[in-house]
């Protein structure tokens, strides 16, 4: 094993330990290792890393090949504080414009047409089993990942809270439910193991075989029901996403806090902690401004300065 191959797997390994998913890193840096290998250096360049990045085709999103470019920038940086001569490429030398898709809000009508259209799918097991999982993404702004991650000790019954136990930076975090959302569960739980007696998988969501669900298939099935439901865009970069239920859940309980009169930026902390995040300022990106939220902060910051004055 080269000394660089070595050190891609000391740096995912130390990536991962921090919390780190890096999903495509590995694959990514080993693909550029082996383009150095194959040009015969040893040491990263600036011009090595972005003709490698810039390698992936015309035909690539710019987003794409400065996603290349960027994982390269951390391999560089790292290995700089052992190597001096190794060149941390510029972010600039593959230029892109932000895609950052504009969340689609939900509103309630939009949840119930989704669970109305899961509600026709067959067998009855799949249809419980999309149903419910709308169900519970709208109501606990978990990650989908995250619910189809589930195990069924995760659900504790008498407390009425849902443990999530794997997740971003290894994060463990409880989500308390609505007796309404336990009831739910608790009929879908009664209609998978009539299915499923004895499951394949010690999952709480299972796929009509029995199975884990798949995140890909999920996508997949949830695409289809925002066409059933006759969900439309409202823009080229706003399209019902199925992470897109995250973002109505931040906005409607700052909604909420505003309404009730609450300290929003004492509250924010609460929220990040529920949604899982490292911090509350990563909690900002949920908080698309919409015309009410932004109303209700103009008008709580009015009289701020009215009462200052």
């Amino acid at each position: 094993m080269s000394g660089l191959r070595e050190a891609l797997e000391d740096y995912v390994t130390m990536r991962r330990s921090l919390g780190f998913k890096i999903r495509d890193y590995p694959w990514m840096l080993g693909d550029f290792v082996s383009y150095m290998e194959a040009a015969g250096a040893s040491t990263i360049t600036a011009e090595l890393a972005v003709a490698w990045a810039l390698g992936a085709g015309s035909e690539a999103h710019p987003a794409y090949l400065a996603k290349r470019l960027s994982v390269v920038r951390g391999f560089a940086r790292h290995l700089s504080a052992f190597d001096p001569s190794t060149e941390v490429p510029s972010a600039e030398l593959v230029p892109t414009s932000s895609c950052r898709a504009t969340p689609y809000l939900y509103s309630e009508d939009d949840i119930a047409a989704l669970m109305a259209a899961a509600r026709v799918l067959q067998p009855r097991l799949r249809a419980a089993t999309y149903e419910t999982l709308i169900g519970l993404l709208s109501v606990t702004g978990a990650r989908i990942g995250e619910l189809i991650r589930l195990d069924r000790e995760d659900v504790d019954w008498d407390e009425g809270a849902l443990s999530i136990t794997y997740t971003k930076f290894n994060k463990h975090r409880e989500l308390a439910l609505d007796p309404s959302t336990v009831r739910a569960l608790e009929a879908y739980a009664e209609a998978r193991d009539e299915a499923w007696p004895e499951p394949k998988a010690t999952s709480f969501f299972v796929s009509t075989l029995g199975t884990r669900l798949v995140y890909v298939t999920v996508c997949r099935v949830f695409h289809g029901l925002v066409q059933a439901s006759g969900l439309e865009p409202r823009s080229a970069d706003c399209r019902p996403r199925i992470h897109d239920t995250r973002h109505t859940f931040a906005c409607a309980t700052v909604l909420g806090w505003y309404r009730a009169g609450l300290d929003v930026q004492a509250q924010l902390p609460l929220l990040s902690t529920y949604l899982g995040h490292a911090n509350p300022a990563r909690t900002f990106w949920y908080l698309s401004a919409t015309p009410e939220l932004l109303a209700l902060a103009a008008e709580r910051r009015q009289a701020m300065l009215g009462r200052a004055s």
